[in-house]
C-alpha cells in the first residue's frame, strides 16, 4: 500500500512527509517518501502492545510478528483476532499457524470494530501523532515508540468487556421496522 505517485524515488526522497499506514494518515499527507506499516497485537491479559514498523505489509511480516508472539508465549495455544487482509490469510501463515498452536480468527467483513486494539489504535493517533509535523520515519517512529511504552507501563488487562453496557440488556426492539 505504497503511494501512487510515478515518481523516481531520488524524486520522493526529497519532499513529503512521512506516513505510518494505519496510525495518523489524514488525507492531506503526501506520501512521496513512501509509507510504513505498524503491526501490532494487545494482550488482553495484560493490555499491552506488541508492535514493529516495517516497509511493507506483506504475509513474511505478519508471519514475523506471529513468530515474535509465539516466542513470547512459548507453549500456550495462541488465539489471534484479525481483519480479513490476504496477508493474514497466505496459505504459509495459515500452514505455520497450524503446526504452531496459533489459531488465527477472523472478523466478519467490516466488522474491524469488533477488535479491541482500534480502539487502541485510536488513542495511538489521537495522542503520538494527531497535529504533528514530523520529518522522518525514524522521527514518527519514535514518537509512536515512546507513546507505547507511556501505554505500557500503565497498562491493565482487558477484562470488564463492557459489563454494564445497555447494549447486553436492551431489549426494547421496534415492532415494525421502517
Amino acid at each position: 500500500m505504497s503511494s501512487d505517485r510515478s515518481t523516481s524515488s531520488r524524486a520522493r526522497a526529497k519532499r513529503g512527509a512521512p506516513c505510518v499506514r494505519r496510525v495518523g494518515c489524514g488525507p492531506t499527507y503526501n506520501r512521496f517518501d513512501g509509507v510504513m506499516h505498524m503491526l501490532a497485537a494487545l494482550d488482553l491479559a495484560t493490555g499491552k502492545i506488541y508492535y514493529r514498523i516495517r516497509k511493507r505489509k506483506r504475509w513474511l511480516e505478519f508471519l514475523g510478528l506471529l513468530k515474535t508472539l509465539r516466542a513470547r508465549w512459548p507453549g500456550e495455544k495462541l488465539y489471534v483476532v484479525l481483519d480479513n487482509f490476504s496477508p493474514h490469510k497466505h496459505p504459509n501463515v495459515r500452514a505455520w499457524a497450524a503446526v504452531n498452536q496459533v489459531e488465527l480468527v477472523f472478523l466478519p467483513t467490516y466488522g474491524s470494530w469488533l477488535n479491541w486494539i482500534e480502539a487502541e489504535f485510536a488513542a495511538l493517533r489521537y495522542f503520538a501523532l494527531n497535529g504533528t509535523d514530523h520529518h522522518s520515519h525514524d522521527e514518527q517512529n519514535a514518537a509512536i515508540g515512546a507513546y507505547i511504552r507511556w501505554h505500557n507501563a500503565r497498562a491493565e488487562p482487558k477484562t470488564n468487556f463492557a459489563p454494564d453496557s445497555p447494549i447486553r440488556t436492551w431489549t426494547d426492539y421496534p415492532a415494525k421496522a421502517a
